[in-house]
């Protein structure tokens, strides 16, 4: 945020994508009334929350565009500050010329704006969350509805939206607030010490308290991978396939396929869906050891190659069914495997290609498939979802953030040290309330109740100017 702009300003902003498009929207919003400003621009008042149809002209009287103008005094606005919106037709000039009559009005007499300026981003939905209009996770689901790459994270992230987790976060903070009177209550009354907590059943309350947090982490999980999808890399030896893969799970020629080894020589990628699940896919150079080849743009590649399946989700670990048996190159997949658990793969699925060209039935064990015919890619998307650990989008999901994870953790881990407390013979009590107070802290930096300011300009700071 713009260190000489204050949360007192009036701000101004296009609310619509850049570009040309049928309808542009100004926006302002201000902690001031807007009568005058409304007044300076269109020589009269604005019925609230009521659409009006209105030239809009410049300072010189001149037509710039014919329009809808809405006026939403405070606090029923999406801010909960007085709000202007101006929809005009969706030139880039036009729009231009919008926003500086807008300026341009604000500074013409005593009952106009001298302070609008335009608006940082995601300016508006902090003044939202400010004015208690959305708590701090629906006002990230704001921005992960933009940004939503399918149907199933569109949907979850409108849940999320309308309070579906952050009313799981409230159900578990208001059982932690019961939990922590009854501590609480044990201090005022040190006399009854542990035996007042046993009559309040506070082991029960806990355990159940924990198994709620299990429930909603395991939601909350599903919403990471809905909003970020699963980053998966393609790895084997040369010449296993790995770019016909690539093309047949993307439907499309994506990666160049010839018979010479080392082909790929960079990682290409590809960003698909499997069941609502977004996949972004990682095509890379054929593993081999660098005294294996002397092209040094292939050293380079292969060096990119590990360091992608240090970071993917999952690594499908691609053979070759029609070498299987060779033992120059069984040694070499041998290596490979080594080397995919010392680079920490966290989830390695190994797979056969080229079923295709076995007279005989592929071998039980790991999944056999074709990229060419296509047999066994079914199974091998259900196998990856399976991987992810990603269950069906369905009504009760919602989207979430990695932040989000962080704090379910944070908070799983104080009661955890709460419980051992309850169960430790003569543990200081003060040491469980302090336990629970921090799980409560931690719930409550989802929600926003207790948020550090930077972690506030990092989130609103990924928004899009104008909202």
């Amino acid at each position: 945020m713009n260190p000489l702009a204050t949360l007192d300003d009036p701000i101004l902003a296009l609310a619509t994508a850049p570009g040309r498009g049928a309808i542009g929207i100004v926006r302002i919003s201000s902690p001031q009334p807007l009568e005058g400003l409304i007044h300076a621009l269109f020589g009269q008042a604005l019925q609230p929350r009521h659409a009006h149809y209105l030239p809009f002209r410049d300072a010189a009287g001149q037509l710039l565009d014919q329009g809808l103008a809405l006026h939403f005094p405070a606090p029923h606005s999406a801010t909960g500050e007085h709000v202007l919106e101006l929809q005009a037709h969706g030139g880039p000039v036009l729009l231009e010329l919008l926003l500086a009559r807008c300026l341009e009005a604000a500074a013409e007499g005593a009952a106009a704006l001298p302070r609008l300026r335009l608006a940082d981003p995601g300016e508006f939905t902090r003044r939202a969350w400010l004015n208690g209009k959305l708590d701090l996770a629906q006002a990230e689901a704001v921005a992960d509805l933009i940004d939503a790459s399918t149907e199933a994270a569109a949907r979850s992230a409108s849940r999320a939206l309308a309070g579906a987790f952050s009313q799981g976060i409230a159900a578990l903070r208001e059982r932690l607030i019961e939990l922590r009177a009854l501590v609480e209550a044990t201090l005022d009354f040190p006399e009854e010490d542990l035996d007042f907590l046993e009559q309040a059943r506070a082991r029960p309350r806990l355990a159940a308290l924990e198994e709620a947090l299990a429930a909603l982490r395991a939601r909350a999980r599903q919403g990471v991978l809905l909003r970020d999808g699963l980053r998966v890399v393609l790895a084997g030896q040369p010449n296993v396939g790995k770019s016909s893969l690539l093309n047949a799970l993307a439907g499309a020629e994506r990666a160049i396929v010839t018979p010479i080894p080392g082909t790929t020589r960079d990682s290409i990628s590809e960003s698909l869906q499997i069941g609502g699940l977004p996949l972004h896919i990682t095509d890379t150079a054929g593993l081999r050891r660098d005294e294996d080849t002397a092209d040094e743009v292939e050293r380079l590649g292969i060096a990119r190659s590990w360091a992608a399946i240090a970071e993917a989700d999952a690594v499908i670990f691609l053979r070759d069914l029609g070498r299987c048996g060779q033992p120059e190159y069984d040694a070499a997949d041998a290596r490979i495997a080594v080397g995919l658990a010392e680079a920490g793969a966290r989830t390695v699925l190994e797979v056969w290609n080229k079923a295709d060209l076995l007279d005989t039935p592929p071998p039980e064990g790991p999944l056999s498939l074709s990229a060419r015919s296509g047999a066994g890619l079914e199974t091998l998307r259900q196998r990856l979802l399976q991987a992810a650990g990603a269950q069906p989008a369905g009504e009760g999901s919602f989207i979430a953030r990695a932040r989000h994870l962080d704090a379910l953790a944070a908070t799983a881990g104080h009661l955890a040290a709460a419980r051992a407390l309850l169960d430790a013979p003569h543990a200081p009590l003060e040491l469980l309330a302090e336990e629970l107070r921090a799980a409560h802290d931690a719930l409550g930096a989802i929600t926003g109740h207790t948020t550090a300011d930077e972690l506030l300009g990092e989130i609103f700071g990924r928004f899009c100017i104008g909202k």
